[in-house]
Order: C-alpha cells, then structure tokens, then sequence
C-alpha cells in the first residue's frame, strides 16, 4: 500500500495513558508529508526528464542510423564511381591502344608503299638510263654513218 502525503495529515492516533505528545508526533508527521510532497513532486520531475531524455535518445538514435545509412550509401556511391572510372580509364586506355596500332599498321603500310614506290623509281631510272643510253648510241651511229658518207662523198666528187 501507498502511502500519500495526505494520507500521513490525515492519519489519527489514538491515545493512551501516558501516550506520546500529539503535537510533536502532528509536528513531526507533517515534517514527513512536506518531505514525502517534495521526494514525490522529484520523482515526477525526475520521471518526466528521463522520458524526455529516452525520447531524445531514440531521436539521436534515429539520426544515427540514418547517418549511418547515408555513409553506407554514400561509399556504394563512391565504389560506383571509382569502378566506373576504372572502367573508363581501361576503354581509353584499350582505345588509344587500338588507335596506336592503326597507326604503326598505317605507318607500316606507307613505308611498304615508299619502297615499292622506290623499287619502280629505280626501274624507271635503269629504263631511262637504257634509253638514253640507246639514243646516244643511235645518234652516236648517225654520226658515225654522216662522218663515213661525208668522206665518201669527196671521194666521189672526186672521182667525177
């Protein structure tokens, strides 16, 4: 049973010969219900604190969870990006290495050109060395058939 502050004001004794002194027994009960009101208007306010604390404590708890799942979201987002950029970084990479071998490939190819390009030249070359060669040759036969005909021709005059 729980006893009241008014439950002690109230409370009566009954008296016996030689029985205590009511007004120190009145005096000390109500020493004990101001006591008993005070302890009790504590524990209420203490009571009403801890609610409010436990309700701020499941509100700090909330964002910490939230916080915590924001971080988590957070670093999957970062994990995304750094493999998205890994991944990037590989196609350019994989790209410019392509590209690279369409150039040595091209380059290659121009310098397979060039010396086909000089192989022909030198055919060129050898054919118009050949004949240069054999005009020279027929010109120097011209010449040499003028020169005979020349001195044939006052061996004739001559002989007339």
């Amino acid at each position: 049973m729980r006893i009241t502050p008014l439950d002690i004001q109230q409370k009566q004794f009954s008296t016996r010969f030689k029985g205590f002194d009511m007004e120190e027994v009145d005096s000390f009960l109500e020493l004990i219900r101001e006591e008993m009101e005070e302890l009790l208007r504590d524990n209420a306010n203490l009571r009403e604190e801890a609610r409010r604390f436990e309700k701020q404590l499941k509100e700090y708890k909330n964002i910490e969870q939230t916080l915590k799942d924001t971080l988590v979201g957070t670093q999957q987002i970062v994990d995304e990006y750094k493999n998205n950029a890994k991944k990037d970084a590989e196609l350019i990479r994989k790209e410019a290495e392509l590209r690279a071998e369409d150039i040595i490939r091209e380059a290659q190819e121009k310098v397979v050109k060039i010396h086909e390009d000089i192989t022909d030249l030198k055919g060129i070359r050898r054919h118009f060395k050949e004949e240069v060669k054999r005009l020279i040759e027929s010109h120097l036969t011209m010449i040499d058939f003028d020169k005979v005909r020349e001195e044939e021709i006052p061996n004739e005059v001559q002989n007339t």
